[in-house]
């Protein structure tokens, strides 16, 4: 006997039960970011590695070096199963002549991303990402626009309780000099770093203020704070942001440490944060990123946005209690006795669905007893059950059973749609 296939790790099978969650989730999505003035894009889940090793970063190792999926084609060229959408936007931004359009430009997807690492609560090497991103424009408004939307993607979906995470990373003009007072920082207490911070000190050291390795809380509650050292620029902007914050009434939390994994991000950078999700407090990431279209060859190009996974808020849906609607059952279950009752069953069906009513029927290669259709019936849920059986064929009509009691009737099956429709069933 040959061994049972699983799935991959790291991997979900997204069942009818859960879908509806997810249903619930992109529905939700979609109508905000229409109603934000967003419109929709679609991207390829290839792109060229070049696009990541060039816009994330080299010194991203949470993409590049170990987690990104990438294989050689036959000609040399390298290519990648995307990790995040923000690359390839502005690739597409760029390619497609999205800069002659009336600026901002404010696009938005729903779609897969793939990173290889760790699984745990809310985080797989297959997930969804909604992704929003306002392209060519600078405005503090911008930052804020994208993190109310996502904000409100979770109120709207029921979440209570919710705050940002609030953070900058400063610019190229202010953000080296930070860097290094907080390589002299780290460099002092060398000893006390874990391997894997040791190795982000030398490539990525703004990696190490995310470290989650023990005894990093304490010895970071002393490290150099970057808005200390953000130039005039990166102060006012991240002024604007609060101040806007400040004027929606909308809470949020300063965390010096919060600097996202990925080197494109310059000035805002933020996070939704809901406790009990698993390890992970956040629901979402995003920030500005204004020099990725210059890293990827393209003209400078401020750009905002953000990403959420509906696996991860299905995880805060479940945390605080929130369920998404029942699905309707089918009204109606057409029974039958096979040969020419299961042809006329079969027209029936299509009839009534093309009339825009739902109605399921009853398969089966062999006869099957009406007991047994009818407990089919039941099981799913059917408010009437519509029986054709060889006299019914025959005089050419249909045995209409309530199925929760009342009078059984027979109907022309001429006349058969319409009875079901004006019975509300």
């Amino acid at each position: 006997m040959s061994k049972e296939i699983q799935r991959l790790t790291g991997m979900q099978d997204v069942l009818p039960d859960e879908r509806r969650y997810w249903d619930v989730i992109t529905a939700a999505a979609e109508r905000l970011a229409r109603r934000y003035g967003f419109q929709r894009i679609d991207t390829p889940i290839i792109e060229a590695t070049e696009l990541f090793t060039r816009g994330v970063g080299q010194a991203s190792d949470f993409f590049v070096q170990k987690e990104m999926y990438t294989l050689e084609e036959p000609d040399g060229s390298s290519i990648t199963l995307r990790p995040e959408f923000t690359a390839g936007f502005m690739r597409a931004y760029i390619q497609n002549g999205l800069s002659s359009w009336p600026r901002p430009v404010k696009l938005y997807t729903i779609g897969p991303a793939f990173r290889r690492e760790r699984p745990q609560a809310g985080r797989l090497r297959q997930h969804t990402q909604f992704n929003a991103e306002i392209m060519g424009e600078d405005d503090p408004a911008a930052d804020v626009e994208v993190m109310m939307l996502a904000m409100n993607l979770y109120r709207e979906l029921g979440f209570q309780g919710l705050t940002f995470q609030l953070n900058s990373t400063g610019c190229p003009v202010c953000k080296p000099g930070y860097v290094e007072k907080l390589k002299a920082y780290l460099g002092d207490h060398l000893d006390k770093l874990a391997d894997i911070d040791k190795e982000r000190l030398s490539k990525n050291p703004l990696r190490v203020l995310d470290s989650k390795e023990p005894g990093m809380e304490a010895l970071l509650a002393g490290a150099p704070h970057i808005l200390d050292h953000l130039c005039d620029d990166c102060r006012d902007h991240f002024g604007g942001v609060r101040g806007l914050l400040d004027a929606l009434d909308q809470s949020y939390t300063i965390n010096f440490r919060l600097v996202r994994g990925i080197d494109y991000y310059t000035k805002t950078v933020f996070e939704v944060w809901q406790k009990g999700i698993g390890a992970q407090a956040a629901l979402c990431g995003g920030g500005r990123y204004d020099g990725l279209a210059e890293d990827i060859g393209g003209p400078p190009t401020p750009g905002v946005g953000f990403g959420s996974s509906p696996e991860r808020i299905v995880l805060g849906m479940k945390e605080q209690g929130v369920r998404p609607p029942e699905v309707e059952p089918l009204p109606v279950l057409i029974a039958h006795f096979g040969g020419e009752t299961k042809t006329a069953a079969t027209q029936l069906a299509f009839r009534l669905r093309a009339a825009g009513i739902g109605a399921r029927l009853a398969f089966g290669r062999q006869r099957r007893s009406m007991k047994s259709q009818m407990r089919e019936a039941d099981h799913h849920g059917a408010r009437v059950v519509l029986i054709l059986g060889d006299d019914e064929v025959a005089r050419g009509e249909v045995t209409v059973r309530p199925m929760g009691g009342g009078e059984q009737v027979r109907v022309p099956v001429a006349e058969v749609v319409e009875w079901v429709a004006r019975s509300g069933q």
